[in-house]
């Protein structure tokens, strides 16, 4: 099978959550599954009562590399069984109703799945068949629900999704990345003085060219060139670019004349 090696690299990052598919019934999508998993540094794959058995080659086909991940999947005949060994059972419930459980967002499971697993216990996600979701009997498993908050008027998601959903949450959960940050590439985000050097240079331009000559509003004018700088992260490789533009500029009204 190609690509066979491209997941030769996933090894569990524990204390990671199990993944739990109850009654999966398409063997492409736990293959899907595994896919995502691999993509949120999720290992622990758990079946119960796969529709078709297991292990299925569809699967294999649709996982991408997460082959690891697959190989490494256990089969349960119950919900029962599946999480028996674990501390604490989270479960996905788009509908909620008549249940008396905490229930959390993504966001909000993922954060309490890592404070779980830092003291040392084991977690499991609950996700339902394809067609029908989890049925109450499943959920009496569980010790919280997880309910995504997305559009109202249609929140339907395929299996492999929703597990990307909360494999997402809680890789980020774990991320010690700014969530924002400038790209530089082989440059630096500009100094002050590098960016005072650049508009003393422009205004100087802007002088000589005539654009400031309207005395009254020049201190306006220089205001706002500064303020446009200033609003973010220039480059230095921007900057250099910029006084190149204005040098040329000036060189060639100098030549004109």
């Amino acid at each position: 099978m190609t690509g066979r090696d491209e997941g030769a690299d996933l090894a569990p990052i524990d204390p990671s959550p199990v993944i739990i598919l109850v009654r999966p019934q398409l063997a492409e999508n736990i293959g899907s599954v595994a896919r995502a998993m691999g993509n949120g540094g999720l290992f622990h794959l758990r079946l119960v009562a796969p529709r078709d058995g297991w292990p299925q080659d569809r699967a294999m086909r649709t996982a991408s590399g997460a082959y690891r991940i697959l190989e490494a999947a256990t089969v349960h005949d119950t919900v029962a069984d599946a999480v028996g060994d674990l501390h604490r059972v989270f479960a996905t419930c788009p509908r909620p109703r008549h249940i008396v459980k905490p229930l959390l967002t993504a966001r909000g499971a993922a954060a309490e799945l890592r404070e779980i697993g830092a003291r040392g216990l084991k977690c499991g996600i609950l996700f339902g068949p394809e067609r029908a979701g989890l049925d109450n009997d499943d959920i009496a498993c569980a010790d919280s629900l997880i309910r995504y908050p997305l559009n109202p008027r249609f929140m339907s998601l395929n299996l492999a999704q929703a597990v990307m959903v909360m494999a997402y949450e809680w890789w980020i959960a774990g991320e010690a990345a700014p969530v924002r940050k400038l790209q530089t590439h082989k440059t630096h985000v500009a100094t002050k003085g590098e960016l005072e050097n650049f508009l003393t240079h422009l205004i100087a331009e802007c002088d000589e060219a005539g654009f400031l000559r309207n005395e009254q509003k020049r201190p306006g004018m220089v205001r706002n060139i500064r303020h446009f700088f200033q609003r973010g992260e220039v480059t230095e490789q921007e900057l250099r670019t910029l006084h190149g533009i204005v040098t040329e500029l000036a060189r060639g009204r100098r030549g004109a004349r």
